[in-house]
């Protein structure tokens, strides 16, 4: 029995540039929109079965797919169930499926003046991937508010891990690395004064504000994460003691002094306004993108002896 005749609405040769941020990437094999749980599992599993490639794509954010696109099966999540309870009168308890959008819950939660997810105003993408690369901002992630989540392992079977077993770390979890895929998550919230909560939530919409216009992945690599009074690039660069911040270092500061600061290759720029984000001024390609990233890296290593850790994931390549 054919793929098609096993996944209802199935389509095949669709161009993935329309589902990413970057607005760049080829054509998928296949191609599947799954709108809720059962559907998911299914597809998953038909995957398996047929030893297909499979890729679960949420809102597109910090990735790049290649120019040739992706040999197998993307499967497009839009499961969106959500359900809470109050809990011990000020907290708020929440199961949410893996597609709800991240920002419509930071939104739907501000308005009812629940905090733990307000840094995080205007970051695209779903629940599911902002656990998987532990999305954070303005010195917070979603792990402070994640309690549980459930996944499908590689054997198709269903488990719920407590937060430590998330195994979350800068712009990390173990999902990245162990093939479970996110069904959903738990996450506790706090009643807070409306005040309180403002003050992140205005940050983080300044944020906005200064964020480009251009299509991006979001930030390209991940900031430098120092380690102590020895740190190796600290110790060979003491005048970067002034750049850290909650025990980092901005690389887009680094990228800047590097000389990469607007620096193009085709359509992708390391944009002007701030050097860790690279954009898609038109017609950008991903081998654009890749080799711009490489010339970014390759100059901040020569400058400061950094090899800088893309933050952006890849597909297809």
């Amino acid at each position: 029995m054919s793929l098609f005749a096993k996944l209802s609405g199935l389509k095949e040769n669709i161009s993935l540039s329309q589902h990413t941020t970057f607005r760049i990437g080829g054509p998928a094999k296949y191609f599947l929109v799954v709108r809720d749980e059962a559907d998911f599992k299914k597809a998953v599993r038909v995957a398996r079965e047929a030893k297909m490639p499979f890729y679960v794509l949420g809102g597109g954010s910090n990735m790049l797919v290649a120019d040739q696109g992706f040999a197998g099966l993307v499967i497009k999540i839009q499961n969106v169930k959500i359900k809470s309870q109050n809990f011990k009168a000020k907290d708020k308890i929440i199961e949410v499926e893996a597609g709800f959008l991240f920002n419509k819950l930071i939104i739907d939660s501000v308005r009812e003046n629940y905090a733990g997810i307000e840094w995080g105003f205007g970051i695209p993408g779903t629940i599911g991937g902002a656990i998987c690369g532990n999305a954070g901002r303005l010195g917070e992630d979603i792990s402070g508010v994640v309690r549980a989540v459930r996944v499908l392992d590689k054997n198709l079977t269903e488990k719920e891990l407590t937060a430590p077993q998330c195994a979350f770390g800068y712009r990390e979890s173990r999902f990245k690395k162990t093939g479970e895929i996110i069904l959903g998550a738990t996450l506790r919230l706090r009643k807070k004064e409306p005040t309180a909560i403002a003050e992140k939530f205005n940050a983080a919409k300044a944020v906005i504000l200064h964020s480009p216009r251009f299509p991006s992945a979001g930030c390209a690599f991940k900031n430098y994460q120092t380690t102590g009074p020895q740190d190796p690039l600290l110790k060979n660069h003491p005048e970067l003691e002034q750049r850290v911040r909650g025990g980092k270092i901005g690389v887009g500061f680094l990228i800047d002094q590097a000389g990469m600061k607007g620096q193009k290759v085709g359509g992708a720029q390391v944009w002007d306004g701030h050097a860790n984000y690279i954009i898609n001024t038109g017609g950008a390609t991903a081998a654009d993108v890749r080799l711009l990233m490489r010339n970014v890296t390759e100059a901040v290593g020569s400058k400061y002896g950094l090899a800088l850790e893309p933050e952006v994931r890849f597909l297809g390549f």
